[in-house]
């Protein structure tokens, strides 16, 4: 049994995840090579690159391994030719794997440095959300993101806000008038315009 603390982090988890499965399962035949917000990414990439970052979970949570250890294995194309099956794999991976016993009290080793399972989980799931949007926008389908997940989004993001744009991975803040929503100040913070 876990404590309030795990139990609620699992539950964002695992509420970001079915958020983004959600629109993955809504894409259609022919928005697969549509683009996203992200301007290096087809709807493909983004799913590819979402899938992947679930299938580095177990690796690197429940095995223990470093991001040497596990090279080039998931690199590439993760989607093969069923790609919403290869993120409904990925994703339950992922959930299982930050759901067992002591795994966001672990210490895992990411590219950047350790850091706790439940700082990891976190990341994941802020990132899960703004890439919710992404799809949404790709696929034409209503991106107004649950409140709830923005707000966490936001607490999660905001402590590193302002070096996303220098690890070359995030484009500039975007500034939002004042008043803003969450959604819009969460969108401005990682570098997407509403």
């Amino acid at each position: 049994m876990g404590d309030g603390r795990t139990d609620s982090l699992l539950q964002w988890h695992a509420k970001a995840l079915d958020l983004f499965g959600e629109r993955v399962h809504a894409i259609r035949e022919d928005q697969w090579d549509a683009p996203t917000p992200c301007t290096e990414w087809s709807v493909r990439d983004l799913v590819n690159h979402v899938t992947g970052e679930q299938l580095w979970t177990p690796p690197l949570v429940t095995e223990g391994r470093t991001v040497a250890d596990v090279g080039d294995e998931l690199s590439g194309d993760l989607l093969g030719a069923d790609p919403v099956g290869a993120w409904d794999r990925a994703a339950a991976a992922a959930r299982a794997a930050f759901a067992a016993p002591g795994s966001l009290d672990r210490t895992v080793k990411l590219s950047y440095g350790p850091a706790l399972g439940s700082a990891y989980c976190s990341e994941l799931t802020a990132d899960c959300v703004v890439h919710t949007w992404d799809l949404c926008r790709g696929i034409g389908a209503d991106d107004r993101l649950p409140d709830d997940l923005v707000e966490f989004a936001i607490k999660e993001v905001m402590p590193y806000a302002d070096g996303l744009a220098a690890s070359g991975l995030f484009a500039a803040p975007v500034e939002v008038p004042p008043g803003a929503d969450a959604q819009t100040r969460l969108l401005g913070m990682v570098g997407r315009a509403p």
